[in-house]
């Protein structure tokens, strides 16, 4: 079982604002106290479609970063993942991958055994449209595209608005995104923290966007928000990205 985290993280995020209004100062949260920052590999690599919105994704993570309460390292360089690079990190973001990224067979092992021995996996948004082939890393991100059927206002209701990489958000906030929906439903395998209500795009149904996960000792977040810039400039977005950092890193 993964340790419960201290309640100091969920307590700053839940006292952050939820207006809904973009940033152009990114957030960022305190590392717990008597622990180093976290450390974050950020990988935006892609080996099929790539998003307009990876230059503002490392850019805000970065900024992000500069506040002290974790360091990031953003990088294309598939040839960090391997075991003793990995050392230097406590948590692995993999921010709109896409693709079948080119890792070798100790490459995935090193991965795996990085997040089960205790450590932190984050994706965002085309992390899901990523190693189809790869079954382990379905486990691992929860799950795997299907359509984006939807891109346009809609309505995002917080199921679990207590947790720490919930970031603090009211029950549902309104977001202009291309919303995911995936081969198949996560919801039981995973704590959904974030998902679509259907009546705000005219459909029915359960569709899960955010949600997090034990991976051995390790933990696993992942969220389908972010195919927009504008989308990383959102305050919200941010204490999420913020929260789930440090959720992983179990700060």
């Amino acid at each position: 079982m993964v340790r419960p985290i201290g309640i100091l993280a969920a307590i700053l995020l839940a006292l952050a604002c939820s207006s809904g209004e973009s940033t152009t100062e990114p957030i960022a949260q305190p590392s717990a106290p008597g622990r180093g920052a976290a450390r974050v590999l950020m990988l935006t690599a892609t080996a099929a479609f790539r998003h307009d919105s990876i230059p503002a994704a490392r850019q805000v993570i970065t900024a992000m970063a500069a506040s002290g309460a974790f360091s990031v390292n953003a990088t294309e360089d598939l040839s960090l993942i391997n075991a003793d690079g990995l050392r230097n990190y406590d948590v692995v973001m993999f921010a709109l991958t896409s693709g079948e990224l080119p890792f070798s067979a100790a490459q995935k092992s090193a991965l795996l055994d990085f997040v089960s021995s205790g450590r932190g996996f984050i994706g965002v948004h085309s992390a899901t449209d990523t190693l189809y082939e790869w079954t382990d890393y379905g486990r691992l991100v929860g799950a795997y595209f299907k359509e984006h059927p939807w891109t346009q206002q809609g309505s995002v209701v917080a199921e679990n608005p207590s947790h720490p990489a919930s970031g603090g958000l009211s029950e549902r906030f309104s977001i202009n995104e291309e919303f995911y929906t995936f081969q198949e439903n996560p919801r039981g395998r995973v704590d959904v923290l974030l998902r679509l209500d259907p009546a705000s795009v005219g459909a029915t149904g359960d569709y899960p966007l955010a949600w997090a996960h034990s991976f051995g000792a390790g933990r696993a977040y992942y969220n389908a928000l972010g195919h927009f810039p504008e989308t990383w400039r959102d305050a919200r977005f941010q204490r999420m990205l913020a929260g789930a950092i440090a959720w992983t890193s179990g700060r």
